[in-house]
Protein backbone atom coordinates (compact mmCIF):
# COMPACT_ATOMS: atom_id res chain seq x y z
CA UNK A 1 0.00 0.00 0.00
CA UNK A 2 1.62 2.99 -0.81
CA UNK A 3 4.50 2.42 -2.76
CA UNK A 4 3.55 1.81 -6.37
CA UNK A 5 7.10 2.07 -7.54
CA UNK A 6 8.57 -0.46 -5.36
CA UNK A 7 5.56 -3.02 -5.98
CA UNK A 8 6.24 -1.95 -9.63
CA UNK A 9 10.26 -2.62 -9.29
CA UNK A 10 9.67 -5.77 -7.45
CA UNK A 11 7.39 -7.48 -10.08
CA UNK A 12 8.32 -5.69 -13.25
CA UNK A 13 12.34 -7.09 -13.43
CA UNK A 14 11.75 -10.20 -11.11
CA UNK A 15 9.43 -11.17 -13.92
CA UNK A 16 11.75 -10.21 -16.99
CA UNK A 17 14.52 -11.75 -15.58
CA UNK A 18 12.74 -15.46 -14.69
CA UNK A 19 11.79 -15.46 -18.73
CA UNK A 20 15.07 -15.10 -19.63
CA UNK A 21 16.53 -17.50 -17.47
CA UNK A 22 13.93 -20.11 -17.64
CA UNK A 23 12.13 -19.04 -21.76
CA UNK A 24 14.26 -16.83 -23.40
CA UNK A 25 18.41 -17.74 -22.70
CA UNK A 26 19.51 -16.69 -26.13
CA UNK A 27 18.75 -12.94 -25.21
CA UNK A 28 20.23 -13.13 -21.85
CA UNK A 29 23.25 -11.70 -24.37
CA UNK A 30 21.82 -8.26 -24.50
CA UNK A 31 21.11 -8.54 -20.79
CA UNK A 32 24.66 -8.52 -20.13
CA UNK A 33 26.28 -5.46 -18.14
CA UNK A 34 29.29 -5.78 -20.62
CA UNK A 35 31.88 -2.39 -20.11
CA UNK A 36 34.06 -3.29 -22.29
CA UNK A 37 30.95 -3.38 -25.39
CA UNK A 38 30.50 -0.13 -23.34
CA UNK A 39 33.88 1.77 -23.67
CA UNK A 40 35.24 0.52 -26.96
CA UNK A 41 32.11 -0.12 -29.10
CA UNK A 42 30.03 2.86 -27.75
CA UNK A 43 26.91 0.78 -26.91
CA UNK A 44 25.40 2.62 -24.23
CA UNK A 45 22.16 0.72 -24.11
CA UNK A 46 23.75 -2.20 -22.44
CA UNK A 47 24.16 0.38 -19.63
CA UNK A 48 19.94 0.54 -19.11
CA UNK A 49 19.72 -3.35 -20.06
CA UNK A 50 22.75 -4.53 -17.92
CA UNK A 51 21.68 -1.98 -14.95
CA UNK A 52 18.18 -3.11 -14.84
CA UNK A 53 17.40 -6.61 -15.28
CA UNK A 54 19.16 -9.19 -13.15
CA UNK A 55 20.64 -12.43 -15.12
CA UNK A 56 20.99 -14.54 -11.65
CA UNK A 57 18.07 -15.72 -10.10
CA UNK A 58 19.69 -15.40 -6.69
CA UNK A 59 20.43 -11.45 -7.57
CA UNK A 60 16.91 -11.30 -8.30
CA UNK A 61 15.25 -12.94 -5.26
CA UNK A 62 17.78 -11.08 -2.71
CA UNK A 63 17.21 -7.52 -4.60
CA UNK A 64 13.79 -8.60 -4.46
CA UNK A 65 13.19 -8.87 -1.08
CA UNK A 66 15.13 -5.63 -0.62
CA UNK A 67 13.40 -3.43 -2.47
CA UNK A 68 10.88 -5.14 -0.34
CA UNK A 69 12.17 -3.76 2.86
CA UNK A 70 13.36 -0.41 1.25
CA UNK A 71 9.37 0.67 0.54
CA UNK A 72 8.96 2.60 3.60
CA UNK A 73 11.52 5.16 1.60
CA UNK A 74 8.58 5.43 -0.73
CA UNK A 75 5.99 5.68 2.13
CA UNK A 76 8.04 8.52 4.00
CA UNK A 77 9.63 10.72 0.89
CA UNK A 78 6.44 10.34 -1.75
CA UNK A 79 6.72 8.20 -5.06
CA UNK A 80 8.70 11.36 -6.56
CA UNK A 81 11.27 11.80 -4.49
CA UNK A 82 11.88 7.98 -3.63
CA UNK A 83 12.28 7.59 -7.88
CA UNK A 84 14.48 10.91 -7.74
CA UNK A 85 16.78 8.97 -5.00
CA UNK A 86 16.86 5.99 -7.25
CA UNK A 87 17.66 7.97 -10.70
CA UNK A 88 20.57 9.80 -8.87
CA UNK A 89 21.92 6.70 -7.47
CA UNK A 90 21.61 5.08 -10.98
CA UNK A 91 23.37 7.54 -12.44
CA UNK A 92 25.87 8.15 -9.80
CA UNK A 93 26.84 5.12 -9.30
CA UNK A 94 27.15 4.35 -13.49
CA UNK A 95 30.18 6.58 -13.16
CA UNK A 96 31.72 4.92 -10.22
CA UNK A 97 31.41 1.72 -11.24
CA UNK A 98 33.61 2.84 -14.22
CA UNK A 99 35.82 4.65 -12.44
CA UNK A 100 36.38 1.30 -9.83
CA UNK A 101 36.70 -0.85 -12.73
CA UNK A 102 39.61 1.90 -13.95
CA UNK A 103 40.93 1.68 -10.20
CA UNK A 104 40.91 -1.80 -9.88
CA UNK A 105 42.86 -2.07 -13.87
CA UNK A 106 45.71 0.19 -12.07
CA UNK A 107 46.18 -0.15 -9.44
CA UNK A 108 46.11 -4.48 -9.10
CA UNK A 109 46.40 -5.22 -12.85
CA UNK A 110 42.83 -6.75 -13.26
CA UNK A 111 41.18 -6.66 -16.12
CA UNK A 112 37.65 -6.18 -15.78
CA UNK A 113 35.24 -6.64 -18.80
CA UNK A 114 32.03 -8.03 -17.17
CA UNK A 115 29.94 -6.89 -13.58
CA UNK A 116 26.73 -8.69 -12.36
CA UNK A 117 23.94 -7.70 -14.18
CA UNK A 118 20.81 -6.06 -12.40
CA UNK A 119 19.33 -2.96 -10.48
CA UNK A 120 21.91 -3.11 -8.05
CA UNK A 121 23.18 -0.30 -7.39
CA UNK A 122 20.59 1.36 -6.52
CA UNK A 123 19.68 -1.18 -4.23
CA UNK A 124 22.71 -1.04 -2.12
CA UNK A 125 22.41 2.94 -2.42
CA UNK A 126 19.14 2.35 -0.06
CA UNK A 127 21.34 1.01 2.62
CA UNK A 128 22.60 4.40 3.21
CA UNK A 129 19.29 6.20 4.38
CA UNK A 130 18.32 2.71 5.63
CA UNK A 131 20.74 2.74 8.40
CA UNK A 132 20.87 6.95 9.14
CA UNK A 133 17.06 6.73 9.10
CA UNK A 134 15.61 3.70 10.80
CA UNK A 135 15.22 2.93 14.24
CA UNK A 136 17.21 0.46 15.68
CA UNK A 137 14.65 -1.92 17.85
CA UNK A 138 15.80 -5.06 19.96
CA UNK A 139 13.95 -8.07 18.77
CA UNK A 140 15.80 -10.71 21.07
CA UNK A 141 19.20 -11.69 21.56
CA UNK A 142 21.58 -15.06 20.60
CA UNK A 143 23.73 -16.59 23.53
CA UNK A 144 23.09 -13.58 25.64
CA UNK A 145 25.15 -11.25 23.88
CA UNK A 146 24.76 -11.16 19.96
CA UNK A 147 21.75 -8.40 19.93
CA UNK A 148 19.25 -9.41 16.60
CA UNK A 149 16.82 -6.42 15.93
CA UNK A 150 14.44 -5.50 13.31
CA UNK A 151 17.28 -4.48 10.71
CA UNK A 152 19.12 -7.72 10.93
CA UNK A 153 17.53 -9.84 8.33
CA UNK A 154 17.95 -6.97 5.54
CA UNK A 155 21.48 -7.06 6.64
CA UNK A 156 21.77 -10.24 6.31
CA UNK A 157 20.49 -9.98 3.02
CA UNK A 158 22.99 -7.53 1.56
CA UNK A 159 25.38 -9.59 2.66
CA UNK A 160 23.99 -12.54 0.75
CA UNK A 161 23.54 -10.01 -2.19
CA UNK A 162 27.50 -8.99 -1.77
CA UNK A 163 28.83 -12.39 -1.89
CA UNK A 164 26.91 -13.76 -4.59
CA UNK A 165 29.44 -12.91 -7.20
CA UNK A 166 33.57 -12.31 -7.82
CA UNK A 167 32.93 -8.55 -9.14
CA UNK A 168 29.60 -7.60 -7.07
CA UNK A 169 31.80 -5.63 -4.33
CA UNK A 170 32.29 -2.97 -7.13
CA UNK A 171 28.57 -2.58 -7.82
CA UNK A 172 28.06 -2.54 -3.87
CA UNK A 173 30.61 0.67 -3.53
CA UNK A 174 29.66 2.37 -6.33
CA UNK A 175 26.61 2.44 -4.80
CA UNK A 176 26.69 2.83 -1.44
CA UNK A 177 29.06 6.17 -2.25
CA UNK A 178 26.31 7.20 -4.79
CA UNK A 179 24.02 7.01 -1.82
CA UNK A 180 25.88 8.70 0.46
CA UNK A 181 26.40 11.31 -2.32
CA UNK A 182 22.74 12.03 -2.71
CA UNK A 183 21.64 11.61 0.94
CA UNK A 184 24.26 14.01 2.22
CA UNK A 185 23.35 16.59 -0.65
CA UNK A 186 26.70 16.64 -1.86
CA UNK A 187 27.21 19.11 -4.82
CA UNK A 188 23.20 19.59 -4.97
CA UNK A 189 22.85 16.30 -6.30
CA UNK A 190 19.64 16.14 -5.32
CA UNK A 191 18.58 18.89 -6.97
CA UNK A 192 20.67 18.15 -10.51
CA UNK A 193 19.42 14.56 -10.97
CA UNK A 194 15.85 14.62 -9.71
CA UNK A 195 12.56 13.67 -11.69
CA UNK A 196 10.82 16.36 -13.68
CA UNK A 197 7.55 16.97 -11.83
CA UNK A 198 5.78 16.84 -15.60
CA UNK A 199 7.07 13.11 -15.79
CA UNK A 200 6.11 12.18 -12.51
CA UNK A 201 2.74 13.58 -13.43
CA UNK A 202 2.49 11.18 -16.48
CA UNK A 203 3.41 8.34 -14.44
CA UNK A 204 1.37 8.80 -11.92
CA UNK A 205 -1.77 8.69 -14.63
CA UNK A 206 -0.68 6.03 -16.39
CA UNK A 207 1.24 3.88 -14.28
CA UNK A 208 -0.03 4.46 -10.55
CA UNK A 209 -3.68 2.91 -10.91
CA UNK A 210 -1.67 -0.91 -12.08
CA UNK A 211 0.30 -0.71 -9.31
CA UNK A 212 -1.53 0.46 -6.75
CA UNK A 213 -2.59 -1.03 -4.04
CA UNK A 214 -6.41 -0.31 -1.98
CA UNK A 215 -5.67 0.57 1.37
CA UNK A 216 -7.25 -2.27 3.98
CA UNK A 217 -10.08 -1.39 5.73
CA UNK A 218 -10.93 -3.70 7.65
CA UNK A 219 -7.61 -5.00 9.02
CA UNK A 220 -6.31 -4.43 12.97
CA UNK A 221 -2.94 -2.65 12.32
CA UNK A 222 -1.12 -5.29 14.50
CA UNK A 223 -1.37 -8.66 15.26
CA UNK A 224 -4.01 -9.69 12.40
CA UNK A 225 -1.37 -11.30 9.80
CA UNK A 226 -1.82 -14.92 7.97
CA UNK A 227 1.73 -15.66 9.62
CA UNK A 228 4.08 -15.20 12.27
CA UNK A 229 6.42 -13.52 10.23
CA UNK A 230 3.60 -11.19 8.88
CA UNK A 231 2.27 -10.33 12.64
CA UNK A 232 6.24 -9.65 13.35
CA UNK A 233 6.77 -7.33 10.94
CA UNK A 234 3.20 -5.47 11.32
CA UNK A 235 4.43 -5.05 15.23
CA UNK A 236 7.97 -3.78 13.56
CA UNK A 237 6.50 -1.09 12.17
CA UNK A 238 4.46 0.10 14.55
CA UNK A 239 7.40 0.21 16.78
CA UNK A 240 9.28 2.13 14.54
CA UNK A 241 6.45 4.63 14.26
CA UNK A 242 6.23 4.81 17.94
CA UNK A 243 9.89 5.39 18.26
CA UNK A 244 9.55 7.96 15.62
CA UNK A 245 6.93 10.27 17.42
CA UNK A 246 9.42 9.69 20.85
CA UNK A 247 11.88 11.46 18.37
CA UNK A 248 9.71 14.31 17.41
CA UNK A 249 9.00 14.46 21.25
CA UNK A 250 11.92 14.50 22.98
CA UNK A 251 13.47 17.23 19.75
CA UNK A 252 10.44 19.06 20.73
CA UNK A 253 11.63 19.27 24.56
CA UNK A 254 15.69 20.00 23.31
CA UNK A 255 14.29 22.83 21.02
CA UNK A 256 11.53 24.56 23.69
CA UNK A 257 14.47 24.28 26.12
CA UNK A 258 17.29 26.02 23.96
CA UNK A 259 15.41 28.62 22.39
CA UNK A 260 12.69 29.29 25.47
CA UNK A 261 9.50 27.34 23.69
CA UNK A 262 10.19 29.18 20.70
CA UNK A 263 8.50 25.64 19.10
CA UNK A 264 4.57 26.20 19.40
CA UNK A 265 3.06 22.67 19.45
CA UNK A 266 -0.11 23.88 20.88
CA UNK A 267 -0.50 26.37 17.69
CA UNK A 268 0.02 23.39 15.04
CA UNK A 269 -2.10 21.01 16.20
CA UNK A 270 -5.60 22.31 16.19
CA UNK A 271 -5.51 23.56 12.58
CA UNK A 272 -4.39 20.08 11.40
CA UNK A 273 -6.61 18.05 13.67
CA UNK A 274 -9.16 20.42 13.79
CA UNK A 275 -9.51 21.77 10.17
CA UNK A 276 -12.79 20.56 9.60
CA UNK A 277 -14.64 20.47 12.40
CA UNK A 278 -17.03 23.85 13.01
CA UNK A 279 -17.45 23.24 16.59
CA UNK A 280 -13.47 24.29 16.65
CA UNK A 281 -14.58 28.32 15.64
CA UNK A 282 -16.10 28.51 18.99
CA UNK A 283 -12.80 27.35 20.83
CA UNK A 284 -10.22 28.94 18.62
CA UNK A 285 -7.22 29.73 21.30
CA UNK A 286 -6.21 33.17 21.79
CA UNK A 287 -3.90 35.39 19.40
CA UNK A 288 -2.26 37.39 22.11
CA UNK A 289 1.06 36.42 23.47
CA UNK A 290 1.92 34.06 20.04
CA UNK A 291 4.80 35.20 18.74
CA UNK A 292 5.32 36.41 14.97
CA UNK A 293 5.59 33.58 12.44
CA UNK A 294 8.39 32.28 11.29
CA UNK A 295 10.10 32.79 8.37
CA UNK A 296 9.33 29.85 6.42
CA UNK A 297 11.79 28.84 3.19
CA UNK A 298 10.00 28.06 0.30
CA UNK A 299 12.46 25.41 -0.56
CA UNK A 300 11.55 23.32 2.18
CA UNK A 301 7.74 23.85 1.66
CA UNK A 302 7.83 22.49 -1.93
CA UNK A 303 9.94 19.47 -0.64
CA UNK A 304 7.20 19.06 1.93
CA UNK A 305 4.41 19.53 -1.22
CA UNK A 306 6.23 17.44 -3.30
CA UNK A 307 5.48 14.07 -0.57
CA UNK A 308 1.85 15.18 -1.09
CA UNK A 309 0.73 17.41 1.54
CA UNK A 310 -0.70 20.57 0.97
CA UNK A 311 0.80 24.07 1.74
CA UNK A 312 -1.16 25.02 4.24
CA UNK A 313 -0.18 22.07 6.60
CA UNK A 314 3.32 22.29 5.07
CA UNK A 315 3.56 26.34 5.80
CA UNK A 316 2.24 25.30 9.69
CA UNK A 317 4.50 22.59 10.38
CA UNK A 318 7.68 24.72 9.34
CA UNK A 319 6.83 27.57 11.36
CA UNK A 320 5.58 25.24 14.50
CA UNK A 321 9.20 23.41 13.98
CA UNK A 322 11.29 26.68 13.37
CA UNK A 323 11.79 25.63 10.22
CA UNK A 324 13.16 22.31 10.93
CA UNK A 325 12.19 19.47 8.00
CA UNK A 326 12.81 16.64 9.69
CA UNK A 327 10.65 17.56 12.48
CA UNK A 328 7.90 19.31 10.46
CA UNK A 329 7.69 15.99 7.83
CA UNK A 330 7.87 13.48 10.78
CA UNK A 331 4.93 14.90 12.90
CA UNK A 332 2.88 15.14 9.09
CA UNK A 333 3.38 11.83 8.58
CA UNK A 334 1.67 10.48 11.78
CA UNK A 335 -0.85 13.12 11.53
Amino acid sequence: DKAPLSKSLLLVPSAISILLTLLFQHYQKFFAYNLQAVKEDFQIWRLVCGRTICLDLKDTFCSSLLIYNFRIFERRYGSRKFSSFLLGAWMLSALFDLLLVEITQYVFGITINILPSGFLGPVFALFVPFYSSIPRVQVTQVLGHFSITNKSLVYILGLQLLTSGSYIWILALSGLISGICYNSSILKVHQILCVPRWVANIFSWTLEPVFSSAEPTNEVRVGMGATVDIQRQQRMELLDRQIMMSQVAQMRRQRQQQQGGMINWNRLFPPLRHRHNANYQDHRPSEQGIPPPTEVSEEQVARLMEMGFSRGDALEALRASNNDLNVATNFLLQH
